[in-house]
């Protein structure tokens, strides 16, 4: 075993520490940039004339005054499959509806409105808090169900340090991809919406099953271990064991995933790219975090 994953672990711990603190920071200031998914407000998708462009409609929209001289701020605009355009915008009125139609139609042409949707502000507190929820039971349950499965472990390691570390480690990498998030969504047109959540619960699921099987590999060979070797060896000798695996799974998983971003549509874009960042840092952590965290934790009790 030439590298070892043990020995400069506590650089990486430092990394990843900095990391989170960072992302931490983040979350309250800027904070994230959330979607009417969130805060409430108005969707409208529109079939414009095949001759104006995006960036036509997004000059229509910001030359649009209100009778109260008001205008329409934040905009989001995206190109769908189907060659229309989606807006996402605060909540509108009536008159302040028919007002940017007539507006659209007079400055683009023939507009034809496919879809107008309102998101109430309680409907998006309601989305908000249920996010949270489906992220903590994810993370209870597989507390309990990595506790479940490594009951047989010898009694000098404890089944519930394995679930504990298995969650550390996937808020490791939910905060650190939401912190990289919130950067890119004060630069971008990136919003925090319902898809980006489904993205989070998948890279939990994607992370931990990477994790599992090293933690696997290191149950598998504490059972026939010599007695008296040391744990930080047998662990490091399960890490070299599973490193292939792990790297090829991960690579393989991101060629689709690249695909995906390059090949597929505008819509799911920003969640392929959540998955993306998700893959490599869970790679990251179930290498170079958790195996070591384990070591530690045993090395202090």
């Amino acid at each position: 075993m030439k590298f070892s994953f043990i020995k400069p672990a506590k650089y990486f711990l430092m990394l990843s520490a900095a990391l989170v603190g960072v992302s931490i920071v983040l979350l309250f200031y800027p904070g994230p940039t959330l979607s009417i998914d969130f805060t409430g407000g108005t969707l409208i998708e529109l079939k414009i004339p095949s001759a104006s462009t995006k960036d036509d409609l997004a000059n229509a929209m910001s030359s649009l005054v209100f009778e109260d001289k008001s205008q329409l701020d934040n905009v989001s605009i995206s190109a769908t499959k189907s060659e229309t355009m989606l807006m996402r915008m605060r909540n509108l009125t009536n008159e302040e509806h028919l007002a940017l139609i007539a507006h659209l139609t007079t400055t683009l042409g023939e507009t034809e409105e496919m879809q107008f949707t309102t998101i109430g502000p309680t409907v998006g507190a309601s989305l908000k808090k249920r996010s949270f929820w489906a992220l903590g039971i994810a993370s209870v349950a597989i507390v309990l169900y990595i506790a479940f499965a490594f009951r047989k472990v010898p009694k000098r390691l404890s089944p519930w340090r394995f679930g504990i570390i298995a969650v550390v480690t996937l808020l490791h990498d939910v905060l650190i991809t939401v912190g990289i998030f919130v950067i890119l969504s004060q630069i971008t047109s990136f919003e925090f919406d319902t898809l980006f959540i489904t993205a989070l619960l998948t890279i939990l699921g994607y992370s931990v099953n990477d994790t599992i099987v090293i933690f696997d590999r290191i149950r598998d060979n504490l059972l026939t271990s010599h007695r008296g070797e040391e744990f930080y060896i047998v662990a490091e000798r399960s890490l070299h064991q599973s490193v292939t695996r792990s790297i090829n799974t991960s690579v393989s998983t991101l060629i689709m995933l690249f695909a995906l971003f390059v090949l597929g549509s505008e819509s799911i874009r920003w969640f392929v790219l959540t998955l993306i960042i998700g893959a490599i840092i869970g790679t990251y952590s179930s290498l170079f975090l958790a195996t070591p965290l384990l070591v530690y934790w045993k090395k202090k009790s």
